[in-house]
């Protein structure tokens, strides 16, 4: 018997704080910044991206699409290693998501690419550690959610000493 679907909600609010007292009067009468607020947690400060009069001190939709996209992936990455056996000790990744816009403004992503540098215990299966990337689209919410190709470039390297740090 299989479990049924289960549902979950996200709730978040997303507020601009961009009106400098005149509001869209005109296009450079306000800012493209914004905040969103997760019930409980810290607000993160945003801003739209450079090329359309962001903020480039503050991170974008962009940039948040593709964090989020590569976050998922390492946390999935690290249970399903877990589960396997493999004792990760350190995992950084770089994505990069590649984009374009249409002659009318419409942009859209056309693939990202995740470039995890992952340390193992010294000994761990790296074949394995490997095939692991390629189970993660099964689970992952955003991997799942994304209408583009997204490919993942790892790196392996294996601890000095078999002792963890």
């Amino acid at each position: 018997m299989t479990k049924p679907t289960q549902r979950h909600d996200f709730p978040s609010r997303v507020v601009w704080t961009g009106n400098r007292g005149t509001g869209t009067s005109a296009y450079r009468a306000y800012d493209r910044t914004w905040m969103i607020e997760v019930e409980g947690r810290a607000p993160i400060h945003c801003s739209n991206d450079p090329m359309l009069g962001g903020n480039p001190d503050l991170p974008n939709p962009e940039d948040l699409m593709i964090s989020a996209l590569s976050a998922c992936h390492m946390l999935w990455y690290l249970h399903l290693a877990s589960v396997a056996g493999i004792t990760v000790l350190s995992y950084e990744d770089a994505p990069v998501g590649t984009g374009e816009t249409a002659p009318d403004g419409a942009g859209r992503f056309v693939e990202a690419v995740l470039r995890p540098r992952i340390e193992v215990k010294r000994g761990a299966d790296l074949s394995r550690a490997a095939a692991i990337h390629g189970e993660i689209h099964r689970y992952c919410f955003i991997a799942r959610s994304v209408n583009f190709p997204v490919r993942v470039e790892p790196m392996f390297h294996e601890a000095a000493s078999d002792h963890s740090p």
